[in-house]
């Protein structure tokens, strides 16, 4: 019997994948599969070979975007597919997202033709649209004169390089109750984590690739696995090997939308017992349809 191959998709800068992406291994080679870290734009490599190409630690994507989605495109075999990657991978989805009805963080988007105009009060942050691990995403106290001419410059030079700018209000839950970040593997809940602050100018970067973030494990409340479901529900494809819904409480209370991950988030494997072995389970399930 032929092993079955599976390429767990990473970029140069982690050609070995980030650790917790490397616990896949053990459940993997126990299914009988093969699985393989792969540089996702090595020009050697003959991605028709493998029966699954599965997205991981691809996170220097954000400053090859388009080649990143056209390498997807080409990919015989991708989990999650081509078409999730070109939407996710903007965050402008979240625009879509809003229509749908769902409880998305408050987004005021800049584009690059756009004059800079910032609220006059209160924590915000402004980020790019396309970006990952915090990368080029700053807080600033637009009530201050000196951080509102910080926050203006970073949005004009992001605008400046073509990029779409986004400006949400820093919700201060992030400090205490923090978010959670719900895990699901082919549209079933597996586990859930709570992700500290990243903005508190105590994250330092790992691998100049992303911001580091304190985690541990977390029950989601009734709520949180509601909005979750909602969410879910509005995905254009589905179901998919993996997602993970980011969730903040607003003023009042009530879970946020603050990202929907679908391309090359981190799973946090290590964190539930028996992650890994679930999504083991799920890679063998889109193997054997």
């Amino acid at each position: 019997m032929i092993e079955p191959r599976v390429a767990l998709a990473t970029c140069a800068e982690l050609p070995d994948l980030d650790p917790d992406e490397r616990l896949l291994f053990a459940p993997l080679a126990a299914h009988g599969i093969r699985a393989e870290a792969v540089v996702w734009n090595d020009p050697t490599v003959d991605w028709a070979a493998y029966d699954l190409v599965v997205l991981r630690s691809v996170w220097d994507y954000p400053t090859r975007r388009k080649e990143f989605i056209e390498w997807a495109a080409g990919v015989p075999r991708l989990a999650n597919p081509a078409s999730i990657v070109a939407w996710n991978t903007d965050k402008t989805y979240l625009r879509d997202l809003t229509r749908a009805g769902l409880p998305v963080v408050e987004t005021m988007w800049l584009e690059p033709d756009s004059t800079v105009t910032l609220p006059t009060s209160g924590l915000h942050v402004v980020k790019p649209a396309i970006s990952a691990g915090s990368r080029d995403t700053e807080r600033y106290d637009l009530a201050a004169p000196e951080q509102r001419a910080l926050a203006a410059g970073h949005a004009t030079s992001l605008l400046a390089g073509g990029r779409t700018v986004m400006v949400q209000p820093y919700l201060e839950a992030v400090d205490t109750v923090g978010e959670t970040a719900l895990v699901y593997f082919d549209g079933v809940f597996s586990h859930a984590v709570r992700k500290g602050p990243m903005l508190d100018g105590t994250a330092e970067m790992v691998d100049g690739l992303f911001r580091s973030e304190r985690i541990e494990a977390r029950e989601p409340s009734a709520a949180e696995f509601a909005v979750a479901a909602r969410v879910l529900t509005e995905i254009p494809v589905g179901p998919l090997l993996y997602a993970r819904v980011d969730l903040i409480p607003a003023a009042d209370g009530t879970p946020t939308l603050l990202e929907l991950e679908l391309t090359e988030p981190s799973l946090f494997l290590g964190h539930a017992d028996g992650a890994a072995g679930r999504f083991a389970d799920a890679i063998v399930t889109a193997l054997h349809p």
